[in-house]
């Protein structure tokens, strides 16, 4: 028998089926591997002893699809995919994109915009009576009124769009078990609302249920006309994401109340090994392999997730909203079991890909009062400096990764999901970098700066660059002493909220100096439910309310991308004229400093610098200007 769960009625009459008990539904094609939620799920309902089919990739221009396995006895459980629809679909200078790793043959348009919305509605339409559980991330993230970055406005909670019964937000192994036995028992998804880590909608006129404490923030209509208000709320359902101490929070929506119940706790350790015990085929369909396969596959086959979580929180990133920012990691026992069986698959080359997770080197909680007062609220564990509190030891990592290497048939274990070298440079010990140095890096090690301008820093909850420099120099001289030729590839953002022209100067200035050259560089993707999202769409800082300087022309953000690869010789016309539009002519020319040779019979001419006050004051005045023209669109 195939030991994939099925996808066709075929299969599952194969397995004397006549009903199945769950239809798990994703955007993605069916990977059955631990890094793709819906395998998780998928795989926990069936360890549970419910019947369950997985529904991939579904045409979306009808129900058909829908009605594959005829009305599953409980439930649709469905995501858009493993990352966000949209940003499957989309740049962030909103082109459509023309692959898509996560569908067979790297082929794009497999699934619809805003996936999760358009799979709930087709589901209803199937059986308008049959339940509807939202997961990952995209559902996660779209769980209160947000700002949606495709439309330029304020979009309801998902829940209310799509018309599902109810969101588990976040990772949901505790929530899936616990609505599945509510199923089983006969209960309705009105007698769940009592469930940890989930959201539901009530009904129109219905009062609000009896919570006890929780928190309001501002409803979608307010949030929609008030920016302030936005900001508000965006840190005050940030502050309550906590598995220790997270509150209830309530936000209305006309004449309906949006209810998240409180954040459901983070696995403990042998909970999250459970996970990794189950049956994973740890491969795409084989029916995908006749279609190119699915390209998604190829980095994780042979990498092991050692830890869920990050307390490190940037501003930009998801992770603190859907995974939380306590860290929980699998045991050396079930990690090493996972390497060993690589060895048996005649895929195996001897190559471990990545031994990592949001954070690669983060084993545990940052404090040691975390896992019973939870993560402070408001205050970041590394930034702008690291708290004295703060537990920087590698030594349970280091001798997880000696064990790995001494596994016969390993040939090399890769570290390449990233580092916090700030959390690195608390260590007292330089016996990891040394062991990272001389055994886990392939000649490149990817570390993620963003940026350099400290104001920037500041707005991305990044510590200041003089941390990254420090980090620059202890990883050069462990290299020299190793005898290794080695270097850092710098993840890097344009255009975040804080960043002016003159900033991306600086940072290019900063990469020359480093002689760092960036094959790729991000602009800042403003996706739901990250505070910096909320800095691009306000204008605010939602911690302090002061006003954030947001570059949204295309001209700017393009002007700021391409002076971070100042170095290509098909730049040199437009980072001229970024240098220009930021006063800094000097760096044209053939002076060692200079970024770009000044064209030919041209000089360049000495020009105020972008530091000096005159140009600042000129930077305050476009801000708000800009802030004028966001809250126009907003009323829109």
């Amino acid at each position: 028998m195939n030991e994939f769960l099925p996808i066709t009625k075929k299969e599952m009459n194969a397995r004397g089926w006549d009903q199945v008990d769950f239809v798990c539904v994703t955007g993605d094609a069916y990977v059955d591997h631990p890094s793709f939620g819906i395998a998780i799920i998928s795989r926990l309902l069936e360890s549970m002893g419910f019947r369950v089919a997985v529904l991939a990739q579904p045409d979306f221009n009808s129900e058909k699809d829908f009605r594959r396995f005829g009305r599953p006895k409980y439930a649709f459980m469905i995501t858009a995919g493993a990352i966000d629809s949209m940003v499957a679909h989309y740049t962030a200078a909103k082109r459509l994109r023309s692959d898509d790793a996560y569908t067979p043959g790297n082929k794009a348009g497999k699934r619809p915009d805003r996936a999760a919305t358009v799979y709930t509605q087709l589901a209803k339409k199937a059986y308008p009576d049959c339940p509807v559980v939202l997961g990952g991330i995209e559902a996660s993230l779209r769980r209160f009124a947000h700002y949606d970055y495709w439309d330029d406005c304020i979009h309801p909670s998902i829940l209310q769009s799509s018309g599902a019964d109810l969101v588990s937000y976040g990772m949901g192994e505790h929530q899936t078990r616990e609505i599945a036995s509510r199923f089983a028992q006969g209960q309705t998804v009105k007698e769940m609302r009592d469930i940890r880590g989930i959201c539901y909608m009530t009904d129109p006129g219905e009062p609000l249920p009896e919570l006890g404490e929780h928190v309001s923030c501002a409803s979608y209509e307010k949030v929609r006309e008030n920016k302030t208000s936005y900001a508000k709320a965006a840190a005050l359902q940030l502050s309550e994401q906590d598995g220790v101490y997270g509150k209830p929070i309530v936000q209305k929506h006309g004449d309906r109340f949006l209810v998240q119940t409180a954040p459901s706790p983070v696995l403990t350790r042998e909970e999250l090994d459970e996970v990794f015990t189950l049956p994973f085929q740890r491969y795409y369909h084989p029916s995908y392999e006749a279609l190119g396969g699915v390209k998604a596959i190829e980095e994780v086959e042979f990498s092991i997730m050692q830890n869920r979580g990050c307390f490190g929180a940037c501003n930009f990133c998801a992770i603190a909203m859907h995974q939380g920012r306590q860290v929980v990691s699998r045991s050396h026992e079930s990690i090493l079991a996972e390497a060993e069986s690589f060895t048996k698959n005649p895929r195996f080359k001897g190559y471990i890909h990545d031994v990592g997770g949001p954070t690669a080197n983060f084993r545990g909680p940052s404090c040691k009062g975390q896992e019973q007062r939870g993560v402070c609220k408001n205050r970041k564990c590394l930034a702008p400096t690291p708290c004295k509190n703060l537990v920087a030891d590698h030594s349970d990592y280091i001798d997880l990764l000696r064990k790995l290497r001494a596994i016969p048939k390993v040939k090399k274990v890769f570290i390449r999901s990233g580092i916090r070298f700030d959390y690195l440079n608390q260590d007292k010990s330089s016996e990891f970098l040394n062991e990272l140095v001389c055994h886990h890096v392939s000649g490149q090690l990817k570390v993620a700066p963003e940026h350099c301008a400290n104001p920037v820093l500041e707005k991305m909850g990044k510590p200041a660059v003089s941390s990254f420099e420090t980090f620059c120099k202890n990883f050069y001289a462990a290299t020299k002493r190793a005898g290794k030729e080695q270097y850092l590839v710098p993840y890097l953002m344009s255009s975040h909220p804080g960043s002016r022209l003159q900033d991306a100067v600086e940072l290019a200035v900063f990469l020359k100096k480093h002689r760092m050259r960036p094959e790729q560089v991000q602009d800042f993707y403003p996706t739901p439910g990250t505070i910096s999202t909320a800095m691009f769409y306000t204008g605010l800082d939602p911690y302090t309310l002061k006003p954030v300087y947001v570059a949204k022309t295309p001209v700017e953000k393009r002007q700021q991308r391409i002076l971070l690869q100042y170095f290509k010789p098909e730049n040199r016309k437009e980072v001229a004229a970024a240098l220009i539009a930021a006063g800094r002519r000097d760096l044209i020319g053939n002076g060692p400093d200079c970024l770009i040779p000044a064209a030919p019979g041209q000089q360049n001419r000495p020009q105020q610098s972008s530091r000096q006050p005159a140009q600042r004051s000129g930077d305050k005045k476009r801000s708000h200007s800009a802030g004028r023209k966001d809250s126009r669109r907003g009323r829109r």
